[in-house]
């Protein structure tokens, strides 16, 4: 990351105030740490730790690319995450100081992929687990900070091993367990050698995707894709029951959890939990939660626990009640939109494919969501009134909801061909400016009742990727795809001025006293352009990679914001066209970027689904 700013003045870092997102895909991904305090998971290349009970986060930032595998030691004192990275390339494995929250050590061995990871009871050893393309398995010294020994994971007539786990009392002794193969190891230290033997279950053949070990190591439990559990006793390495025999678990047991007296919590992957018993597992206490179930997480004993689903959901969970409740919410789809109402840095909405959800800056919590099933939203606006949402949808509609209820007002039906691509309201409410795939441009009249086409706006070749109003609603402008930006003379109907470059369009913004436009793009140029003829006044490099997909500008003019495929939010002196601030933080391609209404934060949203929020670097 530190290569990409310029390296000519001294640029400083924004402060990162929030996060809102959370990997449900990682299996085992919600962790809860031992001090019962804070909730660690992953997002994108950044771990997150989240305190239960108040707002407080900390990120331990280190990796390259995404997180595919997180755990923590049993005194609390480490936590470990491994990644993922391109074929042929070196997965690191970062053991972590929880206490200063900083990187005490890269431990880089496998390739492609690190799949699972587990510490040894008394923090000795950490176990990993090599993806696909590594195979093997391979021991780690805490204290030496290296390895001890490895060996390929599984035999060569069985798949892969997906999963591990250690011993709940001894050092040296865990189990890995994937596609047809269990194994438990030994670890043989002067030596430095793993000893495996395969764990025999006869005529079953089984993938599994879970494990669990009792308190007192006497058994552990397989969760299998087929949807029954297998228990296992690693001394004998022989199979004990399975179960259930009828109702099995829909599309597989993806998380299992002891309990002290020998008991389960059961996910599935159709997001059920199940609290059940060897030998029937036949469900004693159960509950739907929305999204494939990822991770279970005790909370001390396992009076309280938490779930993580691959939807984004984390649930906590009261084990005598058995009652759920949602804690933390996000979106699980990559993010096209974020936007405040107008004079308001209250609240704001986002939209990621099928849902809109509106938002309490501060606390961030989820305050409603609106949800298309089957349908994507590319773009959304407050009314200036405050009393609708528009939105535009992929199926060529146009959809005005209540903010407060959710409730669909109108749609205006058929608006584009080939779906609705970007949206702007006028300040007088009487508006909506749309544009579409197929690159036309449409001013509605919305009345009280009514929705009227008062003119197709046909000019560009390709898709409409941004429309800016100015503030007397005489004027808009759009950005599109084909390389153009048009201003348009909204009273007249027609056009005013057209700028041509050699770049997809990605954002425009008019300057606040309307005589300038900033556009950016593909070609990762932030140019600023005269309104009066079209011409160019100059050129900046945006960034060294990746387009630029979003821009903001202060309603001063002074500053203005950028974000794109490079991962990092860039704050600018308009002026001068230097960079002041970078802020780094984000794993997928940033797709807009916000300024608050009174200039306190600055809110991005990235393909990953998180949506981060900044402290605005300079006095308001």
């Amino acid at each position: 990351m530190e290569n990409q700013i310029s390296p000519k003045a001294e640029v400083a870092e924004l402060e990162l105030e929030a996060v809102i997102g959370f990997n449900g895909h990682v299996p085992t991904g919600l962790k809860c740490h031992p001090d019962q305090e804070h909730l660690i998971y992953p997002l994108g290349c950044t771990i997150l730790i989240q305190a239960i009970n108040t707002q407080e986060q900390n990120f331990l930032h280190g990796h390259g690319n995404n997180v595919s595998c997180v755990t923590i030691s049993r005194s609390g004192a480490y936590v470990a995450s491994g990644q993922v990275t391109f074929m042929g390339f070196k997965a690191d494995i970062i053991l972590w100081d929880y206490k200063n929250r900083e990187l005490i050590a890269r431990l880089s061995l496998h390739k492609g992929k690190i799949e699972a990871l587990a510490f040894s009871p008394n923090d000795l050893y950490l176990v990993s687990l090599g993806g696909p393309d590594d195979g093997s398995v391979v021991v780690w010294s805490i204290a030496k900070r290296e390895a001890v020994c490895g060996s390929p994971a599984a035999g060569l007539s069985v798949g892969n091993a997906t999963t591990v786990i250690f011993s709940k009392c001894c050092d040296e002794m865990f189990v890995t367990a994937g596609n047809g193969t269990i194994r438990v190891w030994e670890l043989d230290l002067p030596n430095r050698k793993i000893w495996p033997i395969e764990c025999q279950t006869g005529q079953m053949k089984r993938i599994v995707l879970s494990v669990a070990m009792a308190n007192d190591d006497s058994f552990f439990y397989l969760g299998t894709t087929t949807g029954d559990i297998l228990k296992m006793n690693p001394r004998t390495k022989l199979l004990v029951d399975t179960g259930p025999v009828k109702d099995k678990f829909s599309l597989g047991v993806s998380s299992i959890k002891c309990l002290k007296m020998g008991e389960l919590l059961v996910g599935s992957g159709a997001g059920l939990l199940v609290f059940c018993k060897s030998p029937s597992y036949k469900a004693i206490k159960k509950i739907q939660l929305q999204g494939g179930i990822t991770s279970i997480t005790l909370r001390g004993e396992g009076h309280q626990f938490f779930v993580g689903t691959e939807e984004s959901h984390i649930y906590r969970v009261n084990f005598t009640d058995f009652k759920e409740t949602l804690i933390t919410t996000c979106h699980f789809e990559a993010v096209e939109d974020i936007v405040f109402p107008f004079g308001t840095a209250e609240l704001f909405a986002t939209c990621a494919k099928k849902d809109i959800r509106v938002w309490h800056t501060l606390s961030n919590r989820e305050l409603l969501r609106i949800t298309m099933p089957n349908m994507t939203c590319h773009g959304i606006d407050f009314m200036r009134d405050g009393k609708s949402i528009i939105s535009a949808w992929d199926d060529g509609k146009i959809r005005a909801f209540a903010p407060e209820t959710g409730r669909l007002m109108y749609v205006i039906n058929n608006a584009h061909r080939i779906g609705v691509t970007a949206i702007a309201t006028t300040s007088d409410c009487q508006r909506v400016i749309s544009g579409g795939g197929e690159g036309e441009v449409r001013v509605w009249q919305i009345g009280y009742q009514t929705q009227k086409l008062e003119e197709a706006l046909k000019e560009h070749k390709s898709s409409v990727s941004c429309i800016r109003v100015k503030k007397s609603n005489e004027e808009c402008v759009t950005a599109s795809t084909d390389g153009t930006c048009i201003i348009w003379d909204l009273v007249h109907l027609r056009r005013n001025q057209m700028i041509l470059a050699n770049t997809l369009f990605q954002c425009v913004c008019y300057h606040p006293e309307e005589f300038q436009i900033i556009t950016s793009g593909t070609d990762r140029k932030i140019a600023y352009w005269e309104v009066f003829d079209g011409s160019v006044i100059r050129e900046l490099d945006g960034s060294l990679s990746g387009s630029i997909n979003g821009m903001d500008i202060t309603s001063e003019g002074v500053h203005f914001v950028t974000g794109g495929s490079d991962h990092l939010v860039k704050v600018w002196d308009y002026n001068e066209g230097e960079v002041t601030h970078v802020g780094v933080g984000h794993s997928g391609n940033i797709t807009r970027v916000r300024i608050s209404p009174g200039n306190q934060y600055i809110v991005s949203v990235s393909a990953d689904g998180a949506i981060l929020r900044w402290k605005y670097p300079f006095p308001s």
